[in-house]
């Protein structure tokens, strides 16, 4: 008895609820504080999981520590991630009653991690999961990126495997480095995982919304902006890179500079973009489709790069002749077009279409407004090509798992109209 009350009193309980002031904030945070001092991240309120980011490999997330917890009751082992998402996939099968896993938190808590795991878990848990075979990190106990899966060429397309690798793929397009977080989500995130009679995923469903589109054009000191631009410049052919007017230095780019932040230690941006073409692959992208979203991508570093100047007329003018070629030929428009879509106002009146120039400030504007509206639509794009690969074409009924990665609070110096419109969610 002594001994049980010494160890409590050193690692603390695993479940909140235990505590004898309950009720008592100094009591909940001295708890959280023992436990996680012996490297113990993971406590429930009840069904309620509280996790902190130790921000190292703990070595928690082996296939053995999924073995551990997969089939037991909630409470036989100690509190984690794999334990909520066994109980929630069993009662699916067991009540055929659709389940929803919520993830909440600060910005760099390690959510996205969390939903990652997660799904991890439920593709080695679903029948016929012997399929899959993991690569393990050099120490031989933890997956190499639980989102990038290798598996056979029998089951290279199913549904379970394209759901792991819209992970990476997402991440790329909606992920960036912040102050708190090398890798902080940007957007919010709603996936719903539909599972037959035998537990066999067979179809899913991504929404995202909120994309943080300001962050095309303005990143904080010592932020990124979205990880693709950094991986297309680091991990491009340079044939590639030349066919769209590029080159690989992220200095060169308006676009990439504002945060002074181009290299990262931990993201080593050009192994990752190998990581995003397999996801390309696995996820449906024909070769075509490749072409024309790398090519947007581009469009809005060389829209970046356009600078504007006042003649003696008055008249502001965009300089840049390479990056209007480039932009042209990238865009399908013709160059008059844009210049006049970015330098002038249409007004109609009367009846009659008047075009009124615009001044520089505004132009700038125009320019970053496009960009933003280019790299916003091509994500809703992204989205939606990868919702058409994980589609359920069969009519049977099915139960679905949501996962809902929803955005981290955060405070700035400076929060603009989409910050608030994040808290209000």
């Amino acid at each position: 008895m002594e001994g049980a009350l010494t160890a409590r009193d050193r690692v603390g309980v695993q479940d909140f609820v235990l505590l004898e002031n309950y009720t008592s904030e100094g009591a909940f945070l001295d708890n959280l504080r023992k436990r996680f001092k012996e490297n113990l991240i993971y406590t429930y309120i009840g069904s309620v999981l509280v996790s902190v980011n130790p921000y190292k490999d703990l070595g928690i997330y082996t296939e053995q520590q999924m073995q551990r917890y997969r089939g037991v009751s909630f409470y036989e082992v100690p509190p984690h991630i794999y334990a909520v998402a066994d109980s929630a996939f069993r009662a699916l099968r067991a009540e055929r009653v659709d389940q929803c896993v919520l993830i909440s938190g600060e910005s760099g808590a390690g959510k996205t991690e969390a939903s990652k795991r997660i799904l991890h878990f439920l593709a080695l848990s679903c029948p016929a999961a012997a399929h899959l075979s993991r690569p393990l990190s050099s120490k031989g106990s933890q997956p190499a990126n639980p989102s990038s899966i290798s598996v056979p060429p029998a089951v290279n397309l199913a549904i379970r495997d394209r759901l792991l690798q819209s992970n990476p793929l997402l991440e790329a397009f909606g992920n960036a480095k912040t102050l708190k977080n090398d890798n902080s989500s940007r957007f919010g995130k709603y996936m719903d995982i539909q599972f037959d009679y035998k537990g066999v995923p067979v179809g899913g469903h991504i929404q995202s919304y909120l994309l943080e589109k300001s962050r095309v054009v303005q990143q904080s000191h010592g932020e990124r902006n979205f990880h693709i631009f950094y991986q297309l410049l680091e991990g491009a052919e340079d044939m590639q890179l030349s066919g769209m007017g590029l080159d690989r230095q992220a200095q060169n780019h308006s676009y990439l500079i504002k945060g002074q932040c181009c290299k990262v230690s931990s993201i080593v941006d050009k192994n990752d973009w190998k990581i995003v073409q397999r996801a390309m692959e696995t996820t449906g992208f024909s070769s075509e489709d490749v072409e024309a979203l790398l090519g947007v991508i581009a469009s809005v570093l060389h829209l970046g790069n356009l600078k504007c100047s006042e003649e003696e007329s008055g008249e502001v003018c965009l300089n840049g002749d390479s990056q209007l070629r480039s932009l042209t030929r990238l865009l399908g428009v013709s160059s008059s077009l844009l210049m006049e879509a970015l330098t002038h106002r249409k007004i109609a009146a009367k009846g009659e279409e008047v075009l009124t120039p615009l001044s520089a400030e505004q132009v700038i504007f125009a320019r970053d407004a496009l960009s933003k509206a280019i790299y916003g639509r091509t994500f809703n794009w992204l989205v939606s090509q990868i919702n058409g690969s994980l589609g359920n074409k069969e009519k049977s009924q099915h139960t679905l798992f949501g996962l809902l990665d929803i955005y981290g609070f955060e405070v700035f110096q400076q929060n603009r109209y989409g910050m608030v419109g994040k808290k209000k969610v």
